[in-house]
């Protein structure tokens, strides 16, 4: 397993979606999630150390973890298939450790809270992170914008056609 630390949190100007960025610890390798605004608001709220009058649901599930005897101890985002994240909450419950299936949206936003670790498996590292190299911008595209982005592509190769001159001549 790899520990990873929260880098930021992205919005896309393409669709709703957001992209928490996790970073290797020991490494330049980071790992962007597509999450809802929901889950990213959430985790900005803790990490801007925001309060609320009410306790928050992840806020929530924290409360019951402890209410019940138990300890959340670490994330472990620890599957990719098909291009979705799976992760496990890893709560002490009594010496005994369980792991709880969650998206990793929720699992981060419950590991800010606790103020426990988070780790990605080797492999889900090895598939899914990017290095960025000086040209390249860390945040990427989900794969329903990939139809827009050759429409864009498109206009701007039209664009660039464009003979300038001929305007300032008229």
């Amino acid at each position: 397993m790899v520990k990873v630390t929260i880098d930021s949190i992205r919005v896309s100007l393409m669709s709703q979606y957001r992209v928490v960025i996790l970073k290797d610890d020991t490494g330049d390798r980071y790992l962007p999630i597509w999450i809802g605004p929901p889950e990213a608001d959430a985790i900005t709220v803790e990490l801007q150390n925001m309060e609320y009058s009410r306790p928050l649901t992840h806020d929530l599930l924290n409360a019951v973890i402890a209410n019940m005897g138990g300890e959340v101890r670490r994330i472990e985002i620890h599957n990719l298939e098909e291009d979705v994240f799976f992760a496990n909450i890893m709560i002490d419950l009594n010496g005994e450790e369980i792991a709880v299936d969650a998206r990793p949206s929720d699992s981060i936003a419950l590991a800010v809270r606790a103020d426990v670790p988070i780790f990605v498996a080797q492999d889900v590292m090895d598939a899914a992170s990017i290095t960025p190299d000086e040209n390249v911008e860390l945040s990427s595209k989900p794969p329903e914008t990939q139809a827009d982005d050759e429409k864009l592509s498109l206009f701007k190769d039209f664009l660039d056609s464009l003979d300038m001159d001929d305007l300032e001549d008229q």
